[in-house]
């Protein structure tokens, strides 16, 4: 348990584990979103999700804070949110914007190398067009739009056998990149993840609020790296019951898919 006056942080994963698997719907966390803000407690997204589509969210459920978008290519910050100076590269819409990762284009640029050098016919969101994102989304064609509004990693939907995909993926780190799996697609990027930038923030906080106290909570592969980094480790069940398989060496595993075990879990770790 949490101490009640404790200055408490919470990174959270978005599709999966706040967001149902099947609708992306926030309506089941957002009462306890609001009891949680009212008590001072600051939600972080740290999401694979882009820019534009952790906007609607935070648009939603009334949050202002700092957000991490796209397993950790970069963090958005609102330029008046720290009282202090701090590093970052560039300011656009309001946002102090600290990029971690490469740029889109470069990991299109490599992703294509992949593809015509070894004859793979693999597709990223920036091979589809809006309606083809949307049907293997499960998103209406607006949320699919701003989806394939991507700066810093490539989504990408493989198929076939494990073998022909792992071969993909030894294609994808030869041209120099990394890739990680998430609770619908594989992503590609470089330089960057969650965990990276779960620090980078976390340090910020800790020169905003003094002593802070972190929980991380998510459902997926991706999410390894944030969940290493807090105080408390969280994991919600996915689809079908059970729970993805980490190896880390203190996790919190709760029983219920997504946002269910979101509520259960905060609720026994926070009083509100």
């Amino acid at each position: 348990m949490i101490a009640k006056n404790a200055k408490t942080i919470i990174f959270t994963d978005l599709d999966g584990t706040l967001l149902d698997y099947r609708d992306y719907s926030s309506s089941r966390v957002a009462p306890l979103v609001s009891k949680l803000k009212d008590g001072g407690v600051v939600i972080v997204f740290c999401s694979s999700k882009t820019r534009a589509e952790q906007e609607v969210y935070l648009s939603r459920l009334a949050i202002n804070t700092p957000f991490i978008v796209e397993n950790g290519g970069a963090i958005y910050i609102s330029q008046d949110y720290f009282a202090f100076s701090y590093e970052y590269h560039r300011l656009d819409g309001g946002y102090h914007i600290i990029e971690l990762g490469l740029p889109y284009n470069e990991i299109r640029r490599r992703l294509d190398e992949v593809r015509q050098r070894n004859s793979l016919s693999f597709k990223g969101f920036g091979d589809m067009d809006t309606a083809e994102v949307a049907n293997l989304a499960g998103l209406d064609m607006a949320s699919a739009r701003l989806a394939q509004q991507r700066e810093y990693n490539e989504t990408l939907n493989l198929t076939g056998s494990e073998k022909e995909i792992r071969f993909i993926l030894s294609k994808i780190e030869k041209a120099g990149l990394e890739w990680i799996k998430g609770t619908r697609f594989y992503s590609a990027a470089y330089g960057s993840n969650k965990g990276k930038a779960v620090r980078i923030l976390m340090e910020l906080f800790r020169r905003k609020l003094g002593r802070i106290k972190t929980i991380g909570i998510g459902d997926s592969f991706n999410d390894m790296p944030m969940l290493a980094e807090v105080d408390t480790a969280v994991l919600v069940q996915k689809p079908g019951g059970y729970w993805e398989n980490m190896e880390l060496s203190s996790l919190y595993k709760v029983e219920g898919v997504g946002p269910e075990g979101w509520v259960k879990a905060i609720e026994r770790l926070i009083p509100v």
